[in-house]
């Protein structure tokens, strides 16, 4: 299975940490084109790239050729809302991942969505349940 992960960069780099927990988990199911939205090294200036225009087009390279997407979507990035956006005109499954916390709130385009599977979640542990049950649940249905 192929796993586009998608979490913020240049909308704030405060969760590289979890992204890159997260990451870790994902891989025991298959291959993440994206590992690199955990490294805790990029910074919020978005240099995983020589320009704007390469990151784009690999990055939607990547997205086409995904089986799934996973996005965690607790911080408001507007990558990633666009790569979800993308995700569900191509048809591919799209699971996001929300972090319950006072000071969070969940975009309306998110949780009004048929279009996508919504995990809220606490911590690491409580979301690798559902995390793995949904993946099984896409991997099945292909």
């Amino acid at each position: 299975m192929k796993i586009y992960f998608a979490g913020s960069i240049r909308g704030g780099r405060q969760d590289a940490a979890l992204y890159e927990q997260i990451i870790q988990y994902l891989k025991s199911f298959g291959e993440v084109l994206t590992e690199h939205v955990g490294d805790p090294a990029l910074t919020s200036a978005g240099d995983d790239g020589p320009n704007d225009q390469f990151i784009h087009d690999r990055d939607l390279k990547w997205l086409q050729s995904s089986d799934v997407i996973v996005a965690e979507v607790t911080a408001v990035s507007m990558g990633v809302g666009y790569e979800i956006g993308r995700a569900v005109e191509m048809g591919k499954p799209v699971l996001c991942l929300f972090r319950e916390g006072p000071k969070h709130n969940l975009s309306a385009m998110i949780a009004g969505s048929k279009d996508v599977v919504l995990i809220h979640y606490s911590d690491i542990e409580e979301l690798k349940k559902p995390l793995q049950g949904n993946l099984f649940s896409f991997k099945a249905s292909k």
